[in-house]
């Protein structure tokens, strides 16, 4: 989205795209924030069988990072739709404050994935997904290929 937003604003700036193209930020900006929605949604889901295996800190840290991501995301998305007020140097500089907030969303949303890295990566949280090794199995053995695997 920075980059997005930014190149936006920049053409708006100089005239090569009319003020209507910013609606491209505003589109994808919304399509951020209901996938974000849509993350959380399946996250929460997804939290009691994990927090079988994972600290609840690591947990929290993670579904944190994602909500202030998510809410400063809403924010953006208003400020880049107020970028479309009827005065057209007034809506350049909420577009400019817009492209700003998209750089926060960004770093909002790396350390979000940063956390759901470590819950994945050093806490295991995929090992609830696995298939159950063989009985008797030492650990970490492979499981057992199924009938219908086809790895042609």
């Amino acid at each position: 989205m920075p980059l997005v937003s930014a190149g936006l604003l920049i053409a708006w700036w100089r005239g090569a795209l009319s003020r209507r193209t910013w609606v491209i930020a505003i589109a994808l900006q919304a399509i951020l924030v209901v996938s974000g929605l849509a993350a959380i949604k399946t996250g929460g889901q997804d939290e009691e069988r994990v927090e079988r295996v994972v600290p609840e800190a690591a947990i929290e840290a993670h579904e944190e990072a994602a909500e202030a991501m998510i809410w400063v995301a809403a924010g953006v998305l208003l400020l880049a739709a107020a970028a479309m007020v009827p005065r057209e140097r007034a809506g350049q500089l909420v577009a400019a404050v817009t492209v700003a907030g998209t750089v926060a969303v960004l770093g909002l949303g790396i350390r979000a994935g940063d956390a759901g890295g470590r819950l994945v990566y050093q806490h295991g949280a995929a090992s609830v997904y696995a298939p159950a090794a063989a009985p008797g199995a030492p650990p970490g053995a492979p499981t057992p290929a199924r009938a219908d695997d086809d790895d042609d």
